[in-house]
């Protein structure tokens, strides 16, 4: 099962480790993509300040992630499950995972981003501010400068098992599986139940609970319908939609009254 998580806006500070080195992260066949991005990041965050705070959409209480981009070359890095926060990723909890399933997540999870692609959750990183919505000077969108890098890359890394999507739009703009992954990948939304509303909070929530519920109950469904019972037997409520037609993905709603 390979899940497709998208990253946080909010993140740890990389700490004192070693610097960032590109040839050790996963994925090596999107090495040349990242080296793109990150040298035109580091440039523009290393020159006029006010032009990098408008190309990446940066309010005035965040000047100072200009600077930090600035010297991301430089900067300790830590795993990224330690460097991605906020709600999706609280409620995963990483940290608190025995050690089989921290060993599933390091097999499993793949965290999109506007500056690596797509990195594993033990990929060693520094914090850095760059969403897949940016578009640089000299590379344009970033989700289109990813797509054909992702394109040769993605469908090995899923190999031939389950595909479960829990990235947001701008996110999955940069892959989008086609043919026979897309037949065996599940979208998730989720619905506050009594309004059927998409709601930020119970979203990012609970899908970091249904990764969580899946790592620690070791579970490996082949195939969206067995996704489905797993997810039921996990004491979820999810409505699914099989696809009309060949080559397109399960879209799984997950209906939630609160956040525990």
């Amino acid at each position: 099962m390979l899940v497709l998580l998208p990253p946080s806006e909010g993140k740890a500070n990389g700490g004192e480790g070693a610097p960032l080195r590109l040839e050790s992260l996963s994925l090596p066949g999107l090495t040349a993509a990242r080296e793109a991005v990150l040298g035109e990041l580091v440039e523009l965050c290393s020159g006029d300040e006010e032009k990098a705070r408008e190309v990446l959409g940066l309010s005035e209480g965040l000047r100072g992630e200009v600077a930090k981009n600035a010297g991301l070359r430089t900067a300790g890095a830590r795993p990224a499950g330690e460097v991605y926060t906020g709600v999706l990723y609280d409620a995963l909890g990483l940290a608190t995972l025995d050690a089989a399933a921290r060993r599933r997540a390091a097999d499993s999870l793949l965290v999109f981003s506007g500056l690596w692609g797509a990195v594993r959750v033990t990929d060693r990183i520094p914090s850095y501010r760059c969403s897949m919505g940016v578009r640089l000077p000299g590379l344009g969108a970033l989700a289109g400068h990813w797509r054909a890098p992702m394109a040769g890359v993605l469908p090995q890394a899923a190999a031939d098992g389950l595909v479960l999507d829990l990235r947001s739009s701008a996110y999955a703009a940069a892959w989008r599986p086609k043919g026979e992954v897309a037949g065996r990948t599940a979208t998730v939304r989720v619905l506050h139940a009594p309004t059927r509303k998409v709601v930020s909070h119970f979203n990012k929530a609970t899908k970091g609970r249904i990764v969580r519920s899946l790592l620690t109950a070791g579970a490996a469904p082949e195939d969206p319908a067995e996704l489905v019972g797993v997810l039921r037997e996990l004491g979820y409520v999810v409505e699914a939609e099989a696809p009309g037609k060949a080559g397109k993905p399960w879209a799984l709603d997950v209906l939630v009254d609160e956040v525990h």
